[in-house]
């Protein structure tokens, strides 16, 4: 695997480590021609367990059939007529409404949703939380049916004490004060603030009050400041217990993703999500190459260890303490 540094170098990186991709849309249909094979190259780069995040309740049915699809041990290769297993990460799912399609958004879907809480446990609530992005989505209405939302799932989360995984932009105050306010706790429950995207102050406080930070590819891009710099501030404070790492593919592809290796796409950095490009096709215009993958995760954690100035070894292992915290799970360190 070949990463380009800030200073323009290519270094050869062979080092593998065990990872935990906390939040993914591994599900989504540009993986449907090779999503067999990006497991395996994810397993191969370190990834033991990754987790398919919900956004849309339409779309619930397709976490459990991409997790089932995803336990099949072995594949038959038709020229040797031979079956050869293949290594998959173990794939767990959270349900959640997510507060960019909230227009889309029913009650219905609210108790649908519970109601499949009460039947299969999921390994958390997400992704839920508050967005401004758009003028739409600023509107009183539109804002206040957001905070309905984001309170109702918060409220399954602590009635099945599920951790949550937060998507919050452009209305980190709001959610902080929703947050202070309601009877969940992360101290207790865990609980990610998923693709960080706030300052120094939003970082301390989303950290103090028990979430840990996802760091996704953003990290890897040097004139990315204000995310570097919030990161740096939050473990100078709260120590690394306060990170998780994750793709969040098939958005936020690594800036140091090259095209020297065939499993790998394009390096195509942009830090809009693919989710939202369009509400009538969630899959915005990501395609074949241009889209993230789970394997991309290690380039996550070497950025990290570099920005950090803490060895990837130790990084890694201690990321994957903080994932199981935030996840409130007992995978045990690979060995």
């Amino acid at each position: 695997m070949t990463a380009t540094g800030a200073s323009g170098i290519h270094v050869v990186r062979t080092d593998i480590f065990p990872l935990i991709d906390t939040h993914t849309h591994f599900d989504a249909p540009v993986f449907d021609e090779d999503r067999d094979e990006q497991a395996q190259f994810a397993y191969d780069k370190g990834v033991r367990h990754l987790v398919l995040v919900g956004y849309l309740y339409r779309h619930f049915a397709r976490l459990y059939e991409n997790q089932k699809q995803l336990k099949k041990p072995c594949q038959l290769d038709t020229k040797n007529y031979l079956k050869q297993e293949k290594f998959f990460p173990k794939v767990h799912i959270a349900l959640g409404l997510h507060p960019f399609y909230i227009e889309q958004h029913t009650e219905a879907h609210l108790e649908e949703m519970a109601q499949m809480l009460d039947k299969q446990r999921p390994l958390a609530i997400g992704e839920i939380g508050l967005d401004t992005f758009t003028d739409a989505m600023k509107q009183p209405e539109m804002f206040a049916k957001q905070q309905r939302f984001f309170s109702a799932q918060l409220d399954m989360a602590v009635a099945h004490q599920l951790p949550v995984m937060l998507h919050i932009r452009k209305a980190h105050a709001e959610a902080l004060a929703l947050l202070k306010a309601h009877d969940y706790d992360a101290h207790e429950l865990g609980g990610i603030a998923h693709s960080f995207s706030g300052g120094v102050q939003e970082a301390k406080a989303f950290a103090k009050l028990g979430f840990k930070l996802g760091v996704t590819g953003q990290i890897t891009n040097p004139n990315a400041k204000k995310l570097r710099l919030a990161i740096q501030a939050a473990v100078d404070s709260y120590g690394i217990d306060c990170l998780v790492i994750e793709t969040d593919c098939p958005d936020m592809m690594p800036i140091l993703c090259q095209t020297v290796d065939s499993h790998l796409d394009t390096a195509t950095y942009s830090s809009a999500s693919a989710l939202g490009q369009n509400k009538e096709h969630e899959g915005g215009d990501t395609s074949m190459h241009s889209r993230n993958v789970p394997a991309n995760l290690l380039y996550v954690l070497y950025s990290l260890s570099e920005l950090l100035n803490v060895p990837t070894a130790i990084l890694a292992q201690k990321l994957w303490l903080n994932s199981c915290s935030a996840l409130q799970t007992k995978w045990s360190y690979p060995l």
